[in-house]
């Protein structure tokens, strides 16, 4: 039989193997640790949504095949967030596409705007898909990297402008930020807003933690500022939100142009999905203020009470202004390996995390950095920070 040589992977995927967070996950399930690694929560959201699923269900709403862009009661909930949070009026019909969670509008956004040889410029450390959706694409990632300053991660303006090149397609912007913690701000963005009117830049926005934001931190979305609407891919997504992260709801909004170009990638990925969860996530949206109100609440008394439990256990934590991950430095505990430091922890306390390394091109800038999760129950959180403290 013949042998065959060239490798089975497509090359542009031959760096992406199995996710850490699937390895850590794994380890969490061998050795009984407390699972701190992965960003889902350990409780279902509200209630009255996850009824609304099951009415939708019984009444036969998306069991077939949902509309190519979405049911049309969910783009006019996204529609009226965008208008009633941020002042932004997006038509549901034309500049409002539902996607199968944020991970596939991020892919469709990148393979329907990017050519081979673009340059893409991605804020490091970087969400994992980020860097495997612009190979597909088949384009080349420019990581800008946040690093740490007086207890928060910081973005240097004069970094990200010499990242621009006549090669330069599009910026790829998270806020509020994964795994950093870290909310630009609105002077920030009018930086980056400007940098991308000046160099005739797209700029695809991962929003997904809008509702994540804490003590004095505002989430402004790009698209708001002068100019930036029609060069803009705004990414939002029903998960983070609403605690049903197993339903993949995400949404686009941008111009009609831009709408229609991710509508035709997104179309051959999985053309339509989530359809009785569209109807629920409809109603959610629609929620009162207090909803969104009390969420922050009891995500900010998490952050502070695994931040401290950290604190005290040794580590050096950035407490984040916004998502539900704190990132640590290890260096404190006489380690700078934070892979070494992930795979031991889960002996050594019980725990697991996440290397912030995985997130990084620049691998050696996020060695000493671990992430933890505080999007869990508060008794979760407590025991873990119990067994945090055999490292102290």
């Amino acid at each position: 039989m013949a042998v065959m040589t060239r490798p089975l992977l497509n090359r542009r995927l031959a760096e992406f193997g199995t996710t850490i967070f699937a390895e850590m996950s794994a380890l969490a399930a061998r050795t009984g640790s407390i699972n701190l690694g992965q960003g889902f929560p350990d409780t279902d959201g509200p209630e009255e949504i996850r009824e609304a699923a099951v009415r939708a269900l019984r009444d036969g709403l998306g069991n077939q095949y949902p509309p190519g862009p979405g049911v049309p009661e969910l783009r006019r909930a996204v529609a009226d967030h965008q208008r009633e949070w941020y002042g932004l009026t997006y038509d549901p019909d034309a500049e409002v596409l539902v996607t199968a969670g944020a991970t596939e509008a991020i892919a469709a956004a990148l393979l329907a705007l990017v050519e081979p040889g673009d340059e893409v410029i991605a804020l490091e450390p970087y969400y994992d898909s980020y860097a495997a959706c612009v190979a597909m694409a088949g384009g080349t990632r420019v990581p800008v990297t946040l690093r740490p300053h007086e207890g928060a991660y910081v973005l240097d303006l004069d970094e990200l402008r010499a990242a621009v090149t006549d090669r330069t397609r599009l910026i790829l912007l998270n806020t509020p930020h994964n795994p950093t913690g870290t909310v630009l701000t609105r002077a920030e963005l009018t930086a980056v807003a400007e940098l991308a009117i000046e160099r005739d830049l797209l700029v695809v926005t991962d929003e997904v933690y809008e509702h994540l934001v804490f003590d004095d931190a505002e989430h402004v979305p790009l698209a708001s500022l002068p100019g930036m609407r029609e060069r803009t891919v705004t990414i939002g997504s029903a998960g983070k939100t609403f605690s049903f992260t197993g339903w993949k709801v995400g949404w686009i909004t941008a111009s009609p142009a831009l709408t229609a170009a991710v509508r035709s990638a997104k179309q051959f990925l999985t053309y339509v999905s989530s359809g009785p969860f569209q109807y629920a996530i409809a109603e959610a949206l629609r929620l009162p203020a207090a909803y969104f109100d009390g969420l922050r609440a009891d995500l900010r008394a998490k952050r502070d009470l695994l931040s401290e439990g950290l604190a005290q256990a040794g580590f050096e934590v950035y407490r984040p202004a916004g998502t539900y991950f704190v990132t640590t430095d290890i260096r404190p505990l006489g380690a700078d390996d934070g892979f070494a430091f992930c795979r031991s922890l889960p002996e050594r306390a019980g725990v697991v995390a996440i290397p912030n390394a995985v997130f990084y091109d620049h691998r050696e800038a996020g060695a000493p950095f671990v992430r933890f999760a505080f999007c869990k129950k508060t008794e979760v959180l407590e025991e873990a920070v119990n067994r945090l403290k055999r490292l102290a």
